[in-house]
């Protein structure tokens, strides 16, 4: 039977109520031999432990008592609602249809639709209450701020914090940004100078084997404290659609921890509890945290605009195969691979190509596409960064003036040069495609709607053959053909089943 390992956010928008359930049982047990009974001496120790190995294990004890009762003073519980809608069934509504079979006046008529379809689409409201953790990094004045993550308060309707010594307060989202899974919750207190406020840490020194601490209140158990070590760094969590890298840890993380801090040996904030992964829903040791780091900015971002504000490079990037990156010419090198390029984008106007292969940003190593994206992400608005990509088997340079990153840019495909994913043409793509060895090109994959290649009336399963009537064998020359800097308008020879034809014109603005 094949292990299914789910993935589970660990705090829930699902209500959680925690029973514990103790059952205690008395047997009389008929003991043969002496009736003597022997009692515990309490004048000594119950073993002997050698005095300077106690001496190690009480320091370890007594420290993480001080980090306890120091950092949970700032750990807050969040109690959630959200508003959602659930589509009504016409069968079970209002006594429908029994009062239709059973002489109810009004019968199917009088109700909204007629009984048709409309009443099927009918919605109902209903409210789901949720719990998770959040820890406090800032106050001004009488406003106090908690981070937690965005599916915790990302969508509530009504948020309640309660703090480690029993005061409740009503919370005010302040801002929620789903790529990175945070949020930022607000609520005024009187006495808020005597709200403690944790210390966040520096994650880009932690390293595999760290202890830990983590805090928060799984399954509503409020000031839960687990330890554990970080069993490693720089998880991707493209898995669950997270752009960040996480902490994994084996601290026990369970539901209702998320938002809750990961906590260094100093006491320090180094993480975010996000989410597990688990076969069962509970912990199993692998749990994640967002790194504190990758947060910080957010903090101020909510508070002076309400969102967090992202650095727009305008490249599309995919994941290559070795055999892909042979045909680039950058076998071996890591980096992140531009398969294609906004026209009019900060990329564009810097001088990046569809093609490129990028190694370096402002200097650092570029390791993988992950990487570049959360890079990039962080970079401010109206400021240079500087590239270095693999183009034709050379090194070159680029600077680049990042924008600001919104929506309706990023996702407009009809700017997205050439609109297509290109392939090198594999043995099995060539099965698969039914070409001889004669044909020559590139393979077509992933067109995207309204994009300059739907445009052409390309479609998936083309080869490219030719750019602007330059015949082309690799993926290499294919890329080098689509220089959006010498070029004003560019056409495709496309083969499909037998026959080539040339696309229209493309005109570059």
């Amino acid at each position: 039977m094949k292990k299914i390992t789910k993935r589970v956010l660990a705090g829930t928008a699902a209500c959680v109520l925690a029973f514990a359930a103790v059952s205690l049982s008395c047997t009389r047990v008929q003991v043969q031999g002496s009736a003597a009974t022997a009692f515990a001496d309490t004048s000594k120790p119950a073993i002997a432990i050698p005095a300077e190995s106690l001496k190690v294990i009480e320091a370890l004890q007594s420290s993480f008592r001080s980090i306890s009762s120091g950092v949970l003073p700032s750990v807050v519980e969040i109690d959630v609602t959200e508003k959602k809608e659930a589509p009504v069934n016409p069968f079970t509504f209002d006594g429908w249809p029994f009062d239709f079979f059973f002489g109810n006046p009004e019968g199917p008529e009088g109700r909204e639709g007629n009984g048709s379809s409309d009443s099927r689409r009918r919605k109902r409201e209903y409210e789901q209450k949720g719990l998770g953790s959040g820890v406090i990094v800032k106050r001004t004045g009488d406003t106090v701020y908690v981070l937690t993550n965005n599916h915790v308060a990302g969508k509530a309707t009504n948020i309640t914090v309660k703090l480690n010594d029993g005061q409740e307060f009503e919370g005010k989202l302040v801002g929620a940004d789903e790529r990175q899974d945070i949020a930022l919750v607000s609520f005024d207190a009187k006495d808020a100078e005597n709200v403690v406020v944790a210390t966040l840490g520096d994650s880009d020194k932690v390293q595999t084997g760290d202890i830990c601490l983590a805090m928060g209140a799984p399954l509503g158990y409020r000031q839960s404290v687990t330890q554990g070590i970080v069993s490693a760094t720089g998880r991707s969590g493209d898995q669950i659609g997270n752009m960040n890298d996480f902490i994994q840890t084996d601290a026990a993380i369970n539901q209702g921890n998320s938002g809750g801090p990961l906590v260094n040996i100093y006491g320090e904030v180094i993480g975010i509890n996000t989410w597990i992964a688990s076969g069962s829903g509970g912990s199993v040791g692998l749990g994640f945290a967002l790194p504190i780091n990758s947060v910080k900015k957010a903090i101020d971002d909510f508070i002076s605009k309400g969102k967090i504000s992202y650095g727009w490079l305008g490249i599309s990037l995919v994941d290559v195969t070795d055999e892909y990156k042979n045909e680039l010419g950058v076998k071996g090198q890591k980096g992140a691979f531009a398969s294609q390029v906004f026209i009019n984008s900060p990329a564009s106007k810097g001088g990046m190509q569809a093609g490129d292969y990028i190694i370096q940003i402002n200097g650092k190593n570029v390791n993988s596409q992950s990487e570049l994206i959360r890079e990039v992400a962080y970079l401010p608005a109206d400021k240079n960064a500087e590239f270095v990509v693999l183009r034709g088997g050379s090194k070159i340079t680029l600077t680049v003036k990042i924008e600001e990153r919104t929506e309706a840019v990023s996702n407009d495909n009809a700017k997205l040069w050439p609109g297509f994913i290109a392939s090198p043409l594999t043995k099995k793509l060539r099965e698969n495609l039914k070409l001889d060895d004669k044909i020559k090109g590139v393979a077509v994959t992933n067109v995207l709607e309204k994009s300059p290649a739907a445009a052409l009336r390309i479609q998936n399963g083309d080869v490219i053959t030719a750019v602007n009537d330059k015949k082309i064998t690799s993926l290499k020359e294919f890329y080098e053909a689509l220089d959006l800097s010498r070029n004003k308008e560019i056409w495709f020879d496309v083969y499909n089943d037998g026959h080539t034809i040339s696309t229209g014109r493309y005109k570059l603005n």
